[in-house]
C-alpha cells in the first residue's frame, strides 16, 4: 500500500471498444486489477487480446468507454489533457519495446527531459540525469546521441528515463522484446533492482514467460479479461 493505504494503481471495470466498419469489436470486458506499492505484475495473453491497449488506458494514454484508472487514488481519466499529462509526468513512468529516445538529444539530454519538462531548474535536471545514467551503466555515454548507442544502451538509458521522476508506477510494454537474450536478461535485472531500490511498481506486458516468471504475480488477459495465470 501506499501511505494513505491505498492501491498505487487501481482499473474498476475498464470497457474498450472498437468500431470495426458497422460492427463493434469489446476488447476489454470490464478489466479489474489493483497493484499495490512496489509490486511486480506480468500481464501476458495472445497477440491481439487488448495487452497494450489495456497498459495505455492505464498510463492515460487512451481513455476507456466505461470504467475508470485511478493512479495514487486519483482518476487519470474525465479530466483534460494538462491535468493527465501532469499526472503522468508526476505518478507514471513508461517503457516501451522500442525505445522512444529523441534522436537530436543527447542521453544525458533525453534522461532529463520529465524533470525539464516539470519545469525544474536545468543543471539539477541533468546532474540527476548524470546520476542515474551512471546508476544503469551509461555513465561514459551522458553525451552520446541514441544513434550512437547500442539497442541494450538505449533500452537502459530509456529505463532510466521512466524512472528519473521516481515515479509510483512504471508500465512497461515488451521492454526486452527488442533485444536478443544476454541483452534483455541484463535489462530486466535492472528494472528489478530499481524496482526494489526505489519502490516502484511495476507492470510489464510481455509474451516472454522468462519475463513473466520474475514478477511477483503473473495476469492473463483472455477475452477481455484478466486472470490469474494458471500455476
Amino acid at each position: 500500500m501506499t501511505d494513505s493505504g491505498r492501491p498505487v494503481l487501481e482499473c474498476r471495470n475498464v470497457v474498450r471498444r472498437f468500431s470495426e466498419g458497422a460492427s463493434v469489436l469489446e476488447v476489454l470486458h470490464g478489466v479489474n486489477l489493483e497493484v499495490q506499492a512496489a509490486e511486480r505484475v506480468a500481464i501476458i495473453g495472445a497477440s491481439g487480446s487488448g495487452k497494450t491497449t489495456l497498459l495505455q488506458i492505464m498510463g492515460g494514454l487512451d481513455d476507456p468507454d466505461a470504467g475508470e484508472v485511478l493512479i495514487n487514488g486519483k482518476s487519470i481519466h474525465g479530466t483534460n489533457e494538462s491535468v493527465k499529462g501532469e499526472l503522468r509526468n508526476r505518478y507514471i513512468g513508461f517503457v516501451y519495446q522500442f525505445h522512444h529516445l529523441l534522436r537530436e538529444f543527447t542521453a544525458e539530454e533525453n534522461v532529463a527531459m520529465p524533470l525539464l519538462i516539470r519545469r525544474e531548474p536545468k543543471a539539477a535536471a541533468l546532474e540527476s540525469a548524470r546520476v542515474l545514467l551512471g546508476r544503469v551503466g551509461l555513465g561514459e555515454r551522458l553525451q552520446h546521441k541514441p544513434g550512437e548507442l547500442s539497442g541494450g544502451e538505449r533500452q537502459r538509458a530509456a529505463v532510466a528515463r521512466a524512472l528519473i521522476t521516481r515515479p509510483r508506477l512504471v508500465l512497461a510494454d515488451e521492454p526486452t522484446g527488442n533485444l536478443d537474450a544476454g541483452n534483455g536478461s541484463h535489462l530486466l535485472d535492472l528494472m528489478l533492482e530499481l524496482n526494489r531500490e526505489l519502490q516502484t511498481s511495476l507492470i510489464i506486458v510481455t509474451h516472454d514467460h522468462s519475463v513473466a516468471a520474475r514478477m511477483d504475480r503473473t495476469l492473463v488477459l483472455e477475452d477481455g479479461t484478466l486472470r490469474a495465470a494458471d500455476v
